[in-house]
C-alpha cells in the first residue's frame, strides 16, 4: 500500500539546487549532452524524477514537494526578462511577434486535431482530444487541470484530470529534450551565427571564456536584486489592479510588465546610474532562477501517472512530437527568417509547443550560451506565451469541447 511523504519548501529548494548542480556536473562530463544543447537542469531534473519514480515503484512512496520557492523563482525570472527588454527590441520584435502568434494559433488547432483523432482511435470521446492536445501541451499542467473537469462533464470521461496531468507531464519531458537538437541541426547545418555577436547575453554567461565574470561582483549582484525586487513589488500591485478589473493573470505577467517599465524608465530618470539591464549579473541571476525552477519542476514530476495510459499516450504523443519538430523546422524556421534568431526561436518553440515557457527559455539559453546571443528571441517568445496563448487556447478548447 502506498504512502505520501511531504517534502517541505526549504528542503525542496535545497534538493532543487543539488539536482541543478548534478545536471551541470553530468553535462560537463558528457559530450553528447553538450553537443545537443540539453540544458543542465533538464539533465539533473529528469534523473531525479527517475529516482522519485523508483521510490514509488519499489516502496509505494509518493513524494509531494512544496513548490512555493519554485514559483517565486519563476516570478523572479520573468521580472528579469522585463528588465532586459528595451523599447527598441520591442519595436523590432513587432513583426516576429505577430508571425509567432499566428504560428502558435496554427499549432493550437493542429494539436487538437491530432489529439481528437488519436482519442477517437483509442476509444476516448473525440472532445477529450484537447487533453491530448493544446490543453495539456501548449497549455501545460495548469491549463489541463483547469479544463479537465469541464471535459469530463461534457464527455462523461472518468479520470479526465489524471489524463490531462499525464499528457502534460510527458509533454514537459519531451519539450526539454527536443529544442537543443533542433537548434543544432539548423545552426550547424546552415552555418548560422548571430547578426551581432557582441550583443549582451540576456540570460546566462556564455560557455566560451570571456571577461563577463570580471564584471560580476557583490555590488552589481545587489543592485540587480534590488531592482528585481522593486519590479516584483510593483508587479504585485499591478496584479491587484488587474484582478479588481475582473481579469485573472498569472503573477509573473504583471511582474514582467513592471520589469519592462522600470528597465526602460531607469536610464531616462537616472542616465548616469550604473546599469542593471543587459548586465552579466542580471544574466547570471536570471539563469539561476530559471535553472532552479526547471530542476524543481522536473524532479517533482509524477512519472507513474503516464503508465496508466499505456499505448494510447505513446502513440498520440509520438504523433504530437513529430508534428512539433516538423512544424518548427519546415514552417516556423523559414517563416521567421531562416536566420540565427529563427533557429533560437525554433529551439524555444519546440519546448513551448510540447511543454511550458520556462522549458522553452531553458532550451534557448542552452543554445545561446554555446552559439551566441539573440536578445529579441528572449523578448518575443515570452510575450506570446505570457499574453496571448491562454486566451487563444481557451477559445479553441471551448469551441471543440462544445462542438
Amino acid at each position: 500500500m502506498g504512502f505520501i511523504v511531504e517534502i517541505p519548501g526549504f528542503l525542496t529548494a535545497t534538493l532543487g539546487f543539488a539536482v541543478y548542480l548534478m545536471g551541470a556536473e553530468i553535462n560537463a562530463r558528457t559530450e553528447v549532452l553538450r553537443r545537443f544543447n540539453i540544458p543542465e537542469p533538464v539533465t539533473g531534473g529528469l534523473l531525479a524524477s527517475l529516482v522519485v519514480l523508483t521510490l514509488y515503484l519499489l516502496f509505494g512512496m509518493e513524494l509531494e514537494f512544496d513548490l512555493t520557492a519554485r514559483d517565486f523563482l519563476l516570478v523572479l525570472f520573468f521580472a528579469g526578462i522585463g528588465l532586459n527588454a528595451r523599447l527598441s527590441d520591442l519595436i523590432a520584435g513587432g513583426k516576429p511577434l505577430l508571425l509567432l502568434l499566428i504560428l502558435t494559433l496554427v499549432t493550437i488547432v493542429a494539436q487538437n486535431l491530432i489529439g481528437a483523432a488519436g482519442a477517437a482511435a483509442f476509444g476516448y470521446p473525440a472532445q477529450s482530444g484537447v487533453l491530448f492536445g493544446s490543453a495539456a501541451l501548449i497549455g501545460g499542467h495548469g491549463t489541463a487541470i483547469a479544463w479537465a473537469p469541464e471535459v469530463g462533464q461534457v464527455t462523461g470521461l472518468e479520470g479526465a484530470t489524471e489524463l490531462g496531468v499525464a499528457v502534460a507531464t510527458l509533454g514537459l519531458v519531451l519539450a526539454a529534450l527536443v529544442g537543443g537538437p533542433i537548434a543544432r541541426l539548423l545552426i550547424e547545418g546552415r552555418d548560422l551565427s548571430p547578426n551581432r555577436p557582441d550583443e549582451e547575453h540576456t540570460i546566462g554567461v556564455p560557455d566560451e571564456p570571456s571577461d563577463a565574470a570580471a564584471k560580476i561582483d557583490h555590488l552589481t549582484v545587489m543592485r540587480v536584486l534590488l531592482y528585481l525586487n522593486i519590479a516584483i513589488i510593483a508587479g504585485y500591485a499591478l496584479s491587484e489592479v488587474i484582478l479588481a478589473a475582473g481579469l485573472k493573470l498569472p503573477l509573473f505577467v504583471p511582474c514582467l510588465i513592471m520589469g519592462i517599465v522600470i528597465g526602460n524608465l531607469r536610464p531616462l530618470l537616472a542616465p548616469r546610474a550604473a546599469p542593471v539591464s543587459r548586465t552579466p549579473s542580471l544574466a547570471l541571476i536570471s539563469e539561476f532562477a530559471l535553472g532552479a525552477f526547471l530542476a524543481m519542476s522536473l524532479m517533482s514530476l509524477q512519472l507513474w501517472t503516464i503508465a496508466d495510459l499505456g499505448l494510447s499516450i505513446v502513440v498520440i504523443m509520438t504523433a504530437q512530437t513529430l508534428f512539433a519538430v516538423a512544424f518548427v523546422i519546415w514552417v516556423l524556421f523559414p517563416v521567421m527568417g531562416a536566420n540565427y534568431r529563427a533557429a533560437v526561436l525554433a529551439a524555444g518553440f519546440g519546448g513551448f509547443a510540447l511543454g511550458a515557457t520556462p522549458t522553452a527559455i531553458a532550451n534557448m539559453t542552452a543554445v545561446t550560451k554555446r552559439y551566441g546571443p539573440s536578445p529579441i528571441a528572449f523578448i518575443v517568445l515570452p510575450l506570446v506565451s505570457a499574453f496571448f496563448v491562454d486566451i487563444a487556447n481557451a477559445i479553441v478548447i471551448q469551441t471543440i469541447v462544445n462542438f
